[in-house]
């Protein structure tokens, strides 16, 4: 045993206190975490102190073994620590995540590029005409118009070429946007358009709020690929590693639709699923809240959850060059160094 653990261990003893664990590991500021322990209540029922780096926290609920606390303003990634009846806990590292750019209005996953600019929209209410529809952020986040005058810019996707197709839930049409931001109209009749993603022979599929899942060949013919129930709303789509599609809408569940057109629930639990990514090793995360508490959730293949991220507002996620991830709120885009890396958008 280290001496560190041994000074520990007589803390403990005397009613110090000790972090096993915090869940979820990620957070936003104003995310809540769970610290999990052994001593964390003062005596005389009083709150512990818990404080990111130098920054004190709020407590939401706390117990001799637990406490629930949210990630403050002004916190950065590294340790977090209990403070009780004048002894201060071993640290515990919490990554949090960086602002990177506000006053936006994402509703689903940001894009990203091949050079690793990132793309976002301000998407506005419905019917509503906003000067710029769609950011870019180049890598050293400075942030520029790209596409202006739009109509409630809502699920953008890159195909192989590296051009930016965008869907609008406003005329149910989907645009590709040209390098220069010029916009032309590469299919239209698509419902309510919300969710868009390519599988791996270069079809675009379309989510229509109304359940149907929309399919665009390469020479932009239009099929119906599979239809969800009336109550569901087909509003965010992604491809796993096996070419399944993986859909949520605001309802509890993930579903999967094979090549087939066959649909099934993948996933039920979740509060509000929105956007969704896969990683290299075939885990699905989704932007949703789990037992309550909103985030990242990651679903492994074979459907266990678990919350990877707390945040409050996530409505999407990109992976990003460098093991990292840009997390979208309903007002910002953050980045978060996350050591995960993640499954290229357009499957091979």
């Amino acid at each position: 045993m280290a001496l560190s653990d041994r000074i520990l261990g007589r803390k403990n003893a005397n009613g110090g206190p000790r972090i096993e664990g915090v869940v979820p590991p990620n957070a936003l500021a104003g995310g809540e975490v769970r610290i999990t322990g052994s001593g964390l209540r003062p005596q005389e029922l009083l709150r512990p102190k818990v404080r990111f780096g130098d920054v004190e926290s709020s407590i939401i609920v706390s117990s001799d073994g637990f406490v629930v606390t949210r990630v403050p303003d002004g916190a950065t990634s590294g340790p977090v620590v209990v403070a009780t009846n004048g002894h201060v806990s071993n640290p515990h590292i919490v990554k949090v995540a960086v602002p990177i750019a506000d006053n936006l209005h994402p509703v689903t996953n940001p894009a990203l590029d091949a050079e690793g600019n990132i793309f976002v929209t301000f998407s506005g209410s419905r019917g509503q005409k906003v000067p710029v529809a769609i950011f870019k952020i180049d890598t050293n986040y400075t942030v520029r118009p790209a596409v202006p005058e739009m109509m409630n810019a809502t699920s953008m996707a890159f195909d192989r070429q590296g051009q930016l197709y965008v869907s609008s839930r406003y005329d149910g049409a989907v645009y590709r946007i040209a390098a220069n931001g010029n916009m032309t109209t590469y299919a239209e009749g698509m419902g309510v358009a919300t969710g868009i993603a390519f599988d791996r022979e270069q079809s675009l599929y379309v989510g229509d709020r109304n359940g149907t899942i929309f399919k665009i060949s390469p020479d932009q013919q239009v099929f119906v690929f599979a239809t969800l129930d009336l109550s569901v709303s087909a509003y965010h789509l992604a491809f796993g590693p096996q070419g399944d599609l993986f859909v949520t809408g605001p309802t509890d569940r993930v579903y999967r639709i094979d090549p087939n057109g066959t649909v099934t629930t993948f996933y039920k639990g979740l509060g509000r699923p929105q956007g969704l990514a896969f990683d290299i090793d075939g885990n699905l995360y989704v932007a949703a809240s789990l037992s309550g508490t909103r985030g990242i959730v990651k679903l492994t293949p074979d459907a266990k959850a678990s919350l990877e991220v707390s945040g409050h507002g996530l409505v999407g996620l990109a992976f990003a060059p460098g093991r990292s991830v840009i997390l979208a709120t309903t007002g910002a885009v953050h980045h978060l160094s996350w050591d995960i890396q993640g499954m290229p958008l357009i499957p091979e």
